[in-house]
């Protein structure tokens, strides 16, 4: 038999066996040996040979991945163990460190139960480090670290023993530090990771050698025999006292939870249905004799299986012809085939259990972050992705007859890559694609292009922009245009801690219909919200919220869908620029409506409450915002004032300047439109010695002296007239 057939065997055996389960994640930044150390693992499971480890980077099996050399998407493998006479089945993601894939992490955190942090030592704990910890202990999955390049400490900055535990115990309290900050408050302890616990382990990835406390003892090896072996460049000895791969599986094993422990603690964080009722009951227990339930965090497009949806399942299980509920669809798909990833390959297995990751073939039109079930449920929280798409290019069709089937593969890219934002626009035939830097759009070219063979022609990089209010607008009478409905309606900005709540979660974006939830009202009132005020939300949309003020207008519950999708639509596109428009309230105080029905469509009702919204915020002054990017910069300390200059030049504020050694440590927040070609730049004021990682910082306003001008070169570029429109034109 195959060793792959023997694997898939093995795979289905332990599957039920749930203490013998282990879900795993290796986060890391960009460059640390997340893809090096999932080989050794690989190897141990005798899926590679060992001696290729570290070089075959057998996760990265994308082509744009072997040539870039970084993961750009997650990939799973199911990989069979036996560790002290026992068979493990370790579910195993090798997730992205560059900060344009992170959406790639979030997702992944969704499906494990524990991560293993891997940390460069040169470089330490650095900003996409700290992001990715962080989410995962939001998504309650537990962490162990290995610092890797050790060998880098002694070979390369020649330090001694004593100098090498200095900074590596440096590492491990800068981790302690994010894990007390953002883990569960009953957890924070246990959580912690120190050499003496075990929960640590040093080594390289790329020498394929590593050391715990408990490797230690068992092979009988002290810190100093190891380091002796390191300097005299002994690999072969090393790898024989100190294998990477045991080292790290048996930290997994030992100190990362099995499902039905993990989800003890993760279910109530994670699902806000009611804990008491079979399925609250059956994920808690991670029973796979209950009802199905599973949450999609992956979806991949196969040419000859159509959709994979890869999901983890909390309880129950997927067989062949399962008829299963989609929450977002309201409505029932059956399964057509169940498999596990062997990384690059699907394999096909009768079944997947509670507590496990698998493939499913015939959940059409899924999208990430969907609740599957045997029956209808209280979906999951939504997967919330830290950073949004600030980077858009237009992209066409160089051949028209191509527009099809560009619309297609267009909105497949986008269900695999929800961090992905597509705008199709069927008048102009113009597409835009949002992304999360230029590598990411890059990528996204590339797949277009190469793989799905498509000739398209894509503009240079767009910034998307935001528009808001910082001041309240005044009460506006917004007319229908057969006069007979009217509504009055004030905007204000809203307040920075419900902000903070929808970004957080805990005020769910969507419609609400009819009353609203309890929990929705507690967390609006707890974020500083007026309990009647909370009563009359009726939509969270992009980060804005429109509330119904009104006391006992008639025929108004006829017209709120209108209403709604009213408030959408102007959402969608502000009256400054047709850009987004975010942290926006937008309250109805009143109205009066025709009690015939036929004088109330559409027609009338959408033009009445987009205007007036529009008045308002124009009344108020409407303020664009920009999106900006916090860039860590390292470089020799000599060239510390080059990167400075150059950084001021693109309008960027210093955050913090370290020295450490003779390298310099620059953290700039600089406006992603200074960025465009910012990677030349650093490389020339630096000789080519810097090193540079970007993270998305948030939106702040746009300066004054620069808001006419940026206004009137999108209204430009959208074909608008070059002045934004007075409040009057919106209030005939």
């Amino acid at each position: 038999m195959a060793r792959k057939e023997m694997v898939v065997d093995e795979v289905q055996k332990i599957m039920e066996d749930l203490v013998h389960v282990r879900n795993v994640a290796i986060v890391a930044h960009v460059d640390h040996g997340k893809t090096t150390l999932s080989d050794s693992l690989v190897a141990r499971a005798g899926l590679i040979s060992k001696d290729l480890a570290g070089q075959q980077r057998v996760l990265d099996y994308d082509e744009q991945e072997q040539a870039r050399g970084i993961t750009i998407k997650s990939a799973n493998i199911s990989l069979g163990f036996t560790y002290e006479g026992a068979h493990y089945l370790i579910n195993l993601i090798d997730t992205p460190g560059h900060v344009d894939f992170g959406g790639h992490v979030t997702r992944a955190m969704r499906a494990v139960d524990g991560v293993v942090v891997v940390i460069d030592a040169v470089e330490g704990v650095m900003p996409q480090t700290e992001t990715v910890l962080r989410q995962a202990l939001k998504e309650r999955a537990k962490p162990v670290l290995f610092i890797n390049k050790v060998d880098r400490l002694i070979n390369e900055l020649k330090l001694d023993a004593q100098a090498m535990m200095e900074k590596l115990q440096k590492i491990i309290s800068t981790v302690n530090k994010i894990i007390v900050n953002n883990a569960p408050e009953n957890l924070k302890e246990e959580w912690q990771v120190t050499v003496e616990n075990g929960k640590v382990a040093l080594g390289s990835a790329f020498q394929k050698w590593a050391i715990s406390i408990n490797s230690m003892k068992k092979h009988n090896v002290s810190f100093k025999q190891i380091y002796d072996l390191v300097n005299e460049n002994k690999l072969d000895e090393l790898t024989k006292v100190a294998p990477v791969d045991e080292v790290v599986l048996e930290m997994v094993v030992k100190y990362l939870p099995h499902p039905k422990e993990a989800q003890a603690y993760r279910v109530p964080r994670l699902w806000h249905g009611d804990l008491e009722s079979e399925e609250g009951k059956a994920m808690l227990a991670c029973d796979s004799k209950g009802p199905t339930v599973g949450v999609v965090f992956g979806v991949h497009s196969d040419e000859h299986a159509g959709e994979v949806a890869i999901l983890r399942l909390f309880s129950g299980s997927i067989t062949k012809g399962d008829e299963l509920y989609i929450a977002s669809k309201m409505k029932y798909a059956r399964v057509q085939q169940v498999s596990v990833y062997m990384g690059p390959d699907r394999v096909p297995v009768e079944k997947v259990t509670a507590g496990n990751i698998g493939a499913v073939i015939g959940l059409k039109d899924v999208y990430v972050g969907e609740t599957v079930s045997s029956k209808p449920i209280e979906p999951f929280e939504q997967i919330k992705h830290y950073s949004e798409p600030v980077v858009t290019k237009s992209i066409e069709a160089k051949n028209p007859k191509d527009l099809g089937k560009l619309i297609e593969v267009l909105r497949a890219i986008a269900k695999e890559d929800p961090t992905l934002k597509i705008e199709l626009n069927q008048e102009t035939g113009e597409h835009l694609i949002s992304g999360m830097g230029e590598l990411h759009l890059e990528i996204i070219e590339y797949k277009i292009k190469v793989e799905k063979g498509l000739d398209i022609k894509t503009s240079p990089p767009i910034v998307v922009y935001r528009e808001t209010v910082f001041k309240k607008g005044p009460t506006i009478e917004g007319k229908s245009p057969n006069k007979h409905n009217k509504f009055y309606i004030h905007v204000e900005p809203l307040p920075e801690s419900i902000i903070k709540a929808i970004h957080e979660g805990k005020i769910p974006e969507g419609k609400i219909k009819g009353k609203v939830p309890q929990q929705i009202v507690d967390a609006l009132v707890e974020a500083g919200m007026d309990r009647d005020m909370a009563k009359g939300v009726w939509d969270v949309y992009d980060g804005n919220i429109f509330i119904d003020a009104t006391k006992g207008v008639q025929y108004l519950n006829e017209v709120r869908e209108l209403a709604v999708q009213s408030f959408e639509d102007g959402m969608r596109e502000g009256p400054l620029a047709k850009e987004k428009v975010a942290n926006v309230l937008v309250i109805l105080e009143d109205a009066s409506l025709h009690e015939d029905n036929v004088h109330r469509g559409p027609a009338q009702i959408l033009p009445a409450v987009k205007k007036a919204v529009y008045a308002s915020m124009l009344k108020a002054g409407v303020v664009l915002l920009e999106p900006k990017q916090k860039i860590l910069v390292q470089v020799p300390q000599e060239y510390g004032g080059a990167i400075l200059s150059l950084t001021n030049a693109k309008r960027g504020k210093l955050v913090t300047m370290d020295q450490e050694g003779d390298q310099s440590k620059i953290v700039v927040i600089i406006p992603v439109a200074e960025t465009f070609g910012l990677s030349n730049e650093l490389r020339s004021a630096s000789q080519g010695r810097a090193i540079w990682y970007p993270e998305y910082w948030g939106y702040e306003a746009l300066p004054k002296e620069l808001q006419d001008k940026v206004v009137r070169q999108i209204r430009e570029r959208k074909g608008l007239p070059p002045e934004p429109p007075a409040p009057e034109v919106f209030m005939e």
